[in-house]
C-alpha cells in the first residue's frame, strides 16, 4: 500500500478542514461572478487605502462563505475576528468585540440572521456611524454612553437571508448570494483536497465523488475522505471511479446523490400524507429530524433537483420522487410499488 503524509493523516478534522480552505482567490474554485465582483471591491478599496464596504454572504450551507471572509481578511491584509448570532447573548458581548477591533479588522459574524433583536439593533450605529451607545447601571442611574469604533468591516454569513431584518439588511452594501456548484467545479475541489491529503486519486473518481455531493464543496471534501478510508483498507489506497461508487453505496448515497434522508423525507411525503401537501413540522415529526435542518440541509437540493415543490399549502412531492422511489402516483399514499 502506497504511503501517504503522516501530516495529513493525523491532523484532526477541524484542523484538517483548515487546511483544505483556500486562502486566496486565486484558489477558490467557483463562484466565478461573485468572486469577480468582491476582487474588484477589494482592489478598489485598496487603491483607497480604506476598509471594505460591509458585505453580507448568503446561501445554503457548506458554499464557501467563511472561507470567502477569510480571503477578504487576507486581501486586505487585515485581522479577523470570528463568532456566530447564537453567541452573541447580551449588548455587553457585542460591545466587547467591537471595542476590541482596530482600524480596517474583520468581524466575521455566521449564522448573522439568529441574533437577538435588541442586539441587533446595536450593529446599526456601530455599522453606520462606528459609534456604539450603551446603557451603564440601571434604574434612576442608567446613562447612556457613546464609544467610538475603529472604521471596521462586518461580513455576515446567513443561510436564510429571508430572516434578516430590513434594517440591518439595508446597512450591508454589499450582498453576494453563493449559488450550489457545478460537478465539473466540485471535480477540480476534489483533485486539490486529494492533492493536499497524498490521495491518489484518477480524475473519474473525482468526477463520481463530485456529482454525488449536492453541489456543495463541503460535502465533496467529506466525501471524499470516506472514500479515501475505503480505499486504504480495502483497496490499495487508489481511488477509481468503481472505489469510489461502492465506498459510496456503503455510505448510502445513490448515483443522484440522494442519502438515506433523503429518501425518508420523500417516503413520507408520499406514503404518510399522500404525496402533500405537508407543513414542514409535521414532516419533522414524520422524519424525526428538526424543522430547521429539514429547511435548510436537504430541501434546497431536493427542491432544486426536482423531487420536491414548496407552495402555500406545503411541500409536494413531484413525478420525479415518484419514479425515484418506484412508487405508482396514483396508489403511492398506499405504498403500492410497480
Amino acid at each position: 500500500m502506497p504511503e501517504r503524509p503522516v501530516s495529513a493523516l493525523n491532523k484532526p478534522d477541524a484542523a484538517l478542514e483548515l487546511t483544505l480552505r483556500p486562502s486566496l482567490f486565486a484558489e477558490f474554485t467557483g463562484q466565478a461572478k461573485v468572486k469577480e465582483r468582491l476582487e474588484i471591491t477589494v482592489a478598489a478599496a485598496r487603491q483607497r487605502q480604506e476598509p471594505l464596504d460591509h458585505i453580507l454572504l448568503s446561501g445554503p450551507p457548506g458554499l464557501g462563505k467563511t472561507t470567502l471572509a477569510h480571503i477578504l481578511a487576507k486581501a486586505m491584509n487585515a485581522n479577523i475576528r470570528c463568532t456566530s448570532g447564537p453567541t452573541i447573548e447580551k449588548a455587553g458581548d457585542l460591545a466587547g468585540l467591537l471595542t476590541n477591533l482596530e482600524e480596517g479588522d474583520v468581524l466575521f459574524i455566521d449564522e448573522i440572521h439568529r441574533l437577538q433583536k435588541t442586539i441587533e439593533e446595536y450593529l446599526y450605529p456601530a455599522m453606520e456611524d462606528f459609534k456604539l451607545d450603551i446603557i451603564i447601571d440601571q434604574g434612576p442611574n442608567a446613562r447612556s454612553v457613546r464609544l467610538n469604533l475603529p472604521r471596521f468591516t462586518l461580513i455576515g454569513a446567513t443561510t436564510r437571508s429571508g430572516l434578516l431584518t430590513a434594517p440591518l439588511l439595508t446597512r450591508f452594501s454589499i450582498r453576494e448570494r453563493l449559488d450550489y456548484y457545478s460537478a465539473e467545479d466540485l471535480q477540480t475541489i476534489v483533485l486539490r483536497s486529494a492533492r493536499i491529503l497524498g490521495v491518489q486519486i484518477e480524475e473519474a473518481g473525482a468526477h463520481e465523488i463530485a456529482r454525488r455531493s449536492r453541489g456543495t464543496p463541503r460535502i465533496a471534501n467529506n466525501l471524499l475522505r470516506r472514500v479515501r478510508d475505503y480505499a486504504q483498507v480495502r483497496h490499495d489506497g487508489r481511488i477509481t471511479v468503481e472505489v469510489a461508487d461502492r465506498a459510496l453505496a456503503i455510505l448510502e448515497i445513490d448515483r443522484d446523490g440522494l442519502d438515506e434522508m433523503d429518501k425518508r423525507i420523500l417516503e413520507a411525503v408520499i406514503l404518510k400524507f399522500g404525496g402533500g401537501p405537508v407543513g414542514v413540522n409535521s414532516l419533522a415529526v414524520a422524519v424525526g429530524e428538526e424543522p430547521d435542518t429539514i429547511e435548510e440541509v436537504y430541501e434546497p437540493y431536493l427542491i432544486m433537483e426536482g423531487y420536491l415543490q414548496r407552495t402555500p399549502q406545503g411541500r409536494v412531492c413531484t413525478e420525479l420522487s415518484y419514479r425515484k422511489l418506484g412508487l405508482n402516483r396514483t396508489r403511492g399514499a398506499q405504498g403500492s410499488l410497480l
